[in-house]
């Protein structure tokens, strides 16, 4: 009689585990039609193995608890960092080769729109795998709506309305603190530097986003993108503040401790005060789920005098 009960509850709980499997291939395998980020409908009807490709996509499929279906991600894929480890790596996303991108052998390709080389993305396109294009808008509404087509994409829609939760109440709890500054500080963004000129952050870019939801200026806002600078130009924009980032892989593009010695930073408020703000690049520019607290702690070091902890698992050093 043991044994047979012994059977009938080992019984029960494979027939558990076999409905439970059953329910989640259906759900990767349920048929989803959608029109991504290029204009495009794309007809999805199977997410169980999914390409990742953009560091912000990755995020929100971690975050969407849907981590197992990847089969790959691109090297910017670096949060959280078992991404990189445990999942085939298809290269920099702006350098894709078709050969890569087939080799992991996925159902559904997720790629940022910012994802090349362009003849490569056209080629993807046209191949039976359906190929989503994911916006990369700097905002907060840019953000939901990301997490919202990364969702609906791989079948998750309510998970995914849990994360914009989240977004949404972190970019409330940054709201509040941008409400206590009392001066907007005038900050830099300096992207690398290189050859005797300092790359910033203008109009336009992921830098000059994160730097208008941390309540500072960006005294680079005349310029469109992401431009490098004579040490002239950067004396004229007199920052008190110098934010610059270290990236994950540790090639900065620069030596972030020589970035004060150079003439026109030390011709700056920010200089001559010795201000240099060192954050995870990653962590600051993504703009996937972690960017309000990523904001918020750029904030706090910005203006320490409002006090509170870091907000995120990456934060940066004030020098």
């Amino acid at each position: 009689m043991r044994i047979e009960r012994l059977f009938r509850g080992v019984a029960a709980a494979f027939l558990c585990l076999l409905a439970a499997a059953s329910q989640i291939i259906i759900s990767a395998a349920a048929d989803v039609t959608l029109t991504d980020a290029g204009g495009r409908t794309v007809q999805i009807s199977d997410a169980s193995r999914i390409l990742s490709v953009g560091g912000d996509i990755t995020e929100i499929i971690y975050a969407l608890g849907a981590d197992a279906r990847l089969v790959g991600v691109d090297s910017t894929s670096q949060f959280p960092a078992k991404a990189l480890k445990d999942k085939a790596n298809v290269g920099y996303m702006r350098a894709l080769s078709i050969e890569g991108v087939i080799s992991v052998g996925a159902t559904l390709i997720l790629a940022s729109e910012r994802a090349g080389p362009p003849e490569v993305v056209k080629t993807l396109k046209t191949t039976s795998v359906p190929y989503v294009e994911i916006p990369d808008q700097y905002s907060p509404q840019g953000i939901a709506a990301k997490v919202r087509l990364v969702a609906r994409a791989i079948g998750a829609e309510a998970e995914g309305e849990q994360v914009v939760r989240q977004v949404e109440a972190d970019f409330k709890a940054l709201a509040d603190g941008v409400k206590r500054i009392k001066q907007p500080a005038k900050v830099l963004f300096v992207l690398a530097a290189q050859n005797g000129r300092a790359t910033v952050g203008g109009q336009g870019t992921s830098a000059h986003a994160i730097l208008e939801l941390a309540g500072a200026t960006n005294t680079a806002a005349a310029v469109a993108g992401f431009k490098p600078l004579t040490d002239e130009a950067i004396i004229e924009l007199a920052p008190e503040v110098i934010i610059t980032m270290r990236r994950s892989s540790g090639n900065d593009g620069h030596d972030t401790n020589q970035l004060l010695t150079m003439k026109g930073v030390q011709s700056t408020p920010a200089g001559a005060a010795n201000r240099l703000v060192v954050m995870d690049g990653l962590y600051l520019l993504s703009f996937g789920p972690r960017a309000p607290r990523a904001a918020l702690d750029l904030m706090r070091q910005i203006y320490p005098e409002l006090g509170g902890e870091p907000a995120g698992s990456h934060t940066g050093a004030t020098k």
